[in-house]
């Protein structure tokens, strides 16, 4: 589950680790209170207005933005609230910016330079352990630094058994160049951030930038934060940070009747009771020359009902040209499968307007093959796995 950058934040204040402090508004009368507020506060003259969606790079989509005076943070705010932001990590449409962070400026002069870093938190699946990621190039894209400046990525592993030691987060920070104040510092956030991302159960705790302000102050300027949907039942406080305006209404609806529903940018729906399959199925798809549409999993269970709200789902998709259905036959027989999908299919009536492929194999195929040849309805058997890749490709040529 993604969160909004403020309340990532939140959760990394909680457990210690120093942010760049800011409000939350809706609009511009609220921005502009929430600038005086800050102000009062901080003593900051010049604020930092930040679109808040799950989505990064939003610097380069006219997103984010510094205001040195009152004005400015009114019409900027009028600018960002409820303009569809594009960024490399959206799609082409871009996401609708609902609300803003107000936050306070901390480039301020001082005594010394100050430095960005980028410093994540992450599961590394290959060894089964979680890791710091880490780079002296804050402030950019880790997957540009990843490729024309390799050597300049650290990561730190943590032995589960006995979690971060005090000589790793001193590696680090030794790493990172620093020393003195600024040094310490470092070795407090770095314990401070990974004690965050255990105790929130997240998958992913992102800071870039990490910011040494120019008085020697290690602090987070921006949070891009997953928490483990798996973990959410133990998380109440964090499960009800979750924005669905954020999230694909049609993912958001088929988890709401208990479907696993991915949304993808094919023409040809895949309905499969089993992700291995399912991930198999796609394959199959792109192998012969079109792309799938989604990835749903309809589980173990396969009635009408199920069959005709997964249909449902699938052609909320306007792009879904066809639909390859491909069951196996375990724990649900085949020959019920199929009764589901013709059912299913006498139900909608003329809703489903494009062709309909059945692969059924397992327990009963045989009959189940009979029970939609014989059906009247006009939905294609295959038995085959490239059989049914076949009728695919016949369909939609």
């Amino acid at each position: 589950m993604n969160i909004h950058e403020y309340q990532g934040k939140e959760i990394l204040a909680s457990y210690g680790v120093r942010i760049q402090r800011g409000i939350v508004a809706n609009n511009a009368v609220e921005a502009v209170a929430a600038a005086k507020q800050l102000t009062a506060e901080t003593g900051t003259g010049w604020h930092v207005i930040k679109a808040q969606i799950h989505a990064g790079g939003r610097g380069k989509g006219g997103g984010v933005k510094l205001a040195k005076n009152l004005q400015q943070v009114e019409e900027i705010a009028e600018q960002i609230i409820g303009m569809q932001l594009i960024t490399p990590q959206t799609s082409a449409e871009g996401k609708k910016v609902n609300k803003i962070l107000v936050a306070e400026d901390v480039y301020y002069p001082g005594e010394s330079e100050t430095s960005e870093f980028y410093v994540s938190v992450l599961l590394n699946r290959g060894t089964g352990r979680n890791m710091i990621m880490y780079s002296t190039e804050g402030g950019m894209d880790i997957e540009e630094v990843a490729e024309h400046t390799p050597h300049l990525i650290f990561t730190e592993e943590v032995d589960p058994s006995v979690g971060l030691q005090g000589f790793q987060a001193r590696r680090i920070a030794f790493n990172l160049g620093l020393s003195g104040n600024a040094f310490k510092e470092m070795v407090k956030f770095i314990d401070s951030l990974y004690n965050a991302y255990i105790g929130s159960d997240a998958s992913m705790f992102e800071i870039n930038p990490v910011l040494k302000t120019s008085d020697n102050k290690i602090m987070a300027v921006d949070a891009k934060v997953n928490i483990d949907d798996n973990a959410l039942y133990r998380q109440p406080k964090y499960a009800e940070m979750r924005d669905i305006r954020e999230e694909n209404p049609i993912e958001v609806e088929a988890k709401e009747v208990g479907l696993n529903y991915v949304d993808l940018d094919g023409t040809v729906g895949c309905m499969v009771n089993g992700a291995g399959l399912a991930m198999a199925t796609m394959d199959l798809i792109k192998y012969a020359g079109f792309e799938p549409a989604n990835f749903l999993d309809v589980g173990g269970t396969a009635d009408a009902k199920r069959v005709e709200t997964a249909f449902r789902i699938i052609l909320k998709d306007p792009n879904v040209k066809a639909i390859l259905i491909n069951i196996f036959g375990g724990i649900v027989r085949c020959d019920r499968v199929a009764q589901g999908v013709v059912d299913a299919y006498k139900n909608m009536g003329d809703a489903i307007k494009v062709p309909i492929i059945v692969r059924l194999q397992g327990t009963n195929a045989a009959i189940a093959k009979e029970l939609i040849d014989n059906s009247g309805m006009p939905i294609l058997s295959a038995v085959e796995f490239q059989e049914a890749a076949d009728q695919v490709k016949a369909a939609l040529s």
